[in-house]
Order: structure tokens, then C-alpha cells, then sequence
């Protein structure tokens, strides 16, 4: 309702928009908004993970069964996926580890521990350039 009075359209309009846009996956899920941190996971970790590709699709599916895995992508370069995990402390983070090397498909893992965030999630500067260049 509010968007719709702020743009001066009629609430139908802007759901219909909105559920267009939600389609499209314009939106990204609330999850983002919620630090692993205040739910006790304090450690954050890069794992690349060096794999079998005939095998990657299943072991996708095998991998987002893992809680403490945050994010997974496709890479090109020496590493074949890069995942973000978060883990309650070292001990915790090799049992992680230890998961992910289990997978059917993995051949070998590098773990980078996360020393802080430098430039956080951000679509801002992207929706600024974009109301320029029109």
C-alpha cells in the first residue's frame, strides 16, 4: 500500500509489478540480511573446491545439504567451486571440511579464513549508475 501512494499508483498495478519482478528473481531473499554471527557462527571460510566435473551436478545437490554452507559457485581458473561457509570455530570448520571432502566427486579443498569484511553486499553504487545513464 505504501509503495503504491509514494508512486502514485493503484495497488493491483504495483502487485502485479512487483510479482513480475519477483518472477524474474530481481529480488533476493531476506536470508541476506541475517549475520551468521548473531545466530553463533563467528568464523567465516572460502573453500575451493577441486572437483570431477562429470559428477559436479550431483554433488551440487549434495553440497547444499550441508547447513553451514552459505553460497557455492561455478569458477573457471584452478579451482572448480567456490564455497562460503561459516563455522562455529576451527574444530567446527574442519568437520565442514571433512563434510565437503566426503562428497563422491570431490578430489581436494583450500580453505581461506575470512579476516573481515572490507566491502560489504551492495547494489546501491549499480542503481545509481543506472539512474545516470538514463
Amino acid at each position: 500500500m505504501a509503495l503504491a501512494q509514494k508512486l502514485g499508483l493503484s495497488r493491483n498495478t504495483v502487485q502485479a509489478r512487483m510479482a513480475q519482478l519477483e518472477k524474474k528473481h530481481v529480488f533476493l531473499s531476506f536470508e541476506r540480511r541475517i549475520n551468521p554471527v548473531s545466530l553463533g557462527y563467528p568464523l567465516m571460510a572460502f573453500i575451493s573446491v577441486h572437483v570431477q566435473q562429470q559428477k559436479l551436478g550431483r554433488l551440487a545437490e549434495e553440497l547444499a545439504s550441508v547447513p553451514e554452507i552459505l553460497e557455492g559457485y561455478g569458477l573457471t581458473g584452478s579451482a572448480d567451486l567456490l564455497l562460503r561457509v561459516v563455522a562455529l570455530d576451527a574444530e567446527d570448520l574442519f568437520r565442514i571440511n571433512g563434510k565437503i571432502l566426503a562428497c563422491d566427486g570431490v578430489d581436494r579443498t583450500d580453505t581461506a579464513l575470512a579476516m573481515g569484511e572490507l566491502i560489504p553486499f551492495r547494489i546501491q553504487p549499480l542503481l545509481d549508475r543506472g539512474s545516470a545513464a538514463e
